[in-house]
Parts: structure tokens; C-alpha cells; sequence
């Protein structure tokens, strides 16, 4: 836990945003297991700047 946490600080991702998204793509199966990459805090983070990027478009 204190490894997921470090981790989304050293990202500067907020950590509890970000272990509630996890923990809710994973419960609601949005995340199919073979994508569980897209879960690691850089890579939600990429998406998330890509996402904020093309709404200011």
C-alpha cells in the first residue's frame, strides 16, 4: 500500500483520487483484466492529461 501510495506522490497524482478510480474500474468492470496496464499511475495519468487536452480543444 505504502508502495502505491509513494508512487502516485512521486507522479504527482493525488493518491486518493487515485486508488478510488482503481478500485472502481476494477469493481465495475470497466477494466477488463487483460488491460490492466492502463491502470498504473503513469499511464493514468497520461490518460488523463490527453483527456483534459482535448476538452480544452
Amino acid at each position: 500500500m505504502a508502495s502505491l501510495l509513494n508512487t502516485a506522490k512521486l507522479n504527482g497524482v493525488d493518491p486518493q483520487t487515485y486508488l478510488t478510480d482503481v478500485l472502481e474500474r476494477l469493481v465495475s468492470g470497466r477494466t477488463k483484466i487483460n488491460r490492466l496496464s492502463d491502470l498504473l499511475v503513469w499511464n493514468c495519468k497520461a490518460a488523463r492529461t490527453a483527456e483534459a487536452g482535448a476538452a480544452a480543444a
